[in-house]
């Protein structure tokens, strides 16, 4: 505890965005009563602090990219009594595990050689962290004691982890998935084909599967209350995936979504997997990092690159 008697909390910022900071911000009023409760020691993003001091809870944002990003994590394990993976990138790689898909070369040769903006003759690496083989996500390295997935995590969510975790509990992590929460009913449609939501006028009240447009919710974890498919946008999956892909060996987006949209329409489900595949860096986008994909007989997703994917 600090010396005023509050909850010490201390922040680490790995290989991301900072939209997982802030994301705190979002609390509103409700951030008053999180400050109320807790001492922040350490927060990169606004603190001009080096060192890691000793704290009761550490709240690790990012991925494991770089060898800094390794080292910063063991350190923050070694001074906090337990740690928290803030987003997706902590929890499950994030969208920059789409690297997975290639080679540290071929990354260099995008972002430096061949890159029609900024080509150089060769790589940078005086001063800089070593990039690992593979982006990896936190729990890969080091023991993690707490979840918050999400890009980034949910207001409700973060409010009610903090407050758990303040209170001596555990946060909720979750069981349903984000169609728990949609107002749009599953029926039966003719449709034969895939659409696109921007290229046809849909029907507010009905599900997305049904009206032939992808949509990631009945395959995602339910860690944001479902405000984009209530308000007339896909889910995209920046949740995670659903407790029954993470548990069952053999389940998989492409073949979940599939088996459920080509059951509610005349779509036939070997065009849904394929035009799943085709798409996998965009389906996969937020957690093909993970050991969760990686190590399913079901996950191709170099393949379904190799073979015209993107």
């Amino acid at each position: 505890m600090a010396e005023d008697g509050k909850f010490t909390v201390s922040f680490e910022w790995l290989s991301g965005c900072s939209g997982c900071e802030l994301a705190m911000v979002d609390l509103h009023e409700r951030l008053f009563q999180v400050l109320e409760a807790i001492s922040i020691v350490r927060l990169p993003i606004l603190m001009d602090r080096k060192d890691y001091p000793a704290a009761k809870l550490g709240i690790v944002t990012g991925a494991l990219r770089t060898e800094h990003d390794v080292a910063a994590a063991h350190r923050m394990r070694e001074t906090c009594d337990a740690l928290l993976a803030f987003g997706i990138c902590a929890v499950y790689g994030g969208p920059q595990g789409s690297g997975y898909a290639h080679t540290i070369g071929e990354i260099e040769d995008a972002v430096f050689r061949k890159n029609p903006t900024t080509r150089t003759t060769f790589v940078p690496d005086q001063g800089i962290p070593r990039l690992l083989p593979e982006l990896r996500p936190l729990d890969s390295e080091i023991q993690v004691d707490h979840y918050l997935p999400g890009c980034p995590p949910n207001p409700h969510f973060v409010a009610e982890s903090l407050t758990a975790v303040v209170g001596g509990g555990v946060p909720e992590f979750g069981s349903h998935n984000v169609c728990f929460r949609c107002h749009r009913r599953m029926e039966r449609s003719t449709v034969s084909s895939l659409r696109r939501l921007q290229d046809v006028e849909l029907a507010g009240d009905v599900c997305f599967l049904s009206q032939g447009v992808l949509c990631m919710g009945s395959a995602t974890l339910d860690r944001c209350l479902a405000p984009c498919p209530q308000h007339g946008a896909v889910c995209t999956g920046c949740a995670g995936p659903s407790e029954l892909v993470i548990l069952e060996p053999n389940r998989d987006i492409r073949t979940e979504i599939a088996d459920r949209m080509s059951r509610m329409t005349k779509i036939p489900r070997d065009a849904i997997v394929r035009e799943i595949e085709r798409h996998s860096k965009t389906y996969y986008a937020y957690a093909m990092a993970s050991p969760v994909f990686r190590q399913k007989p079901t996950f191709l997703l170099r393949r379904w690159i190799r073979e015209g994917g993107a």
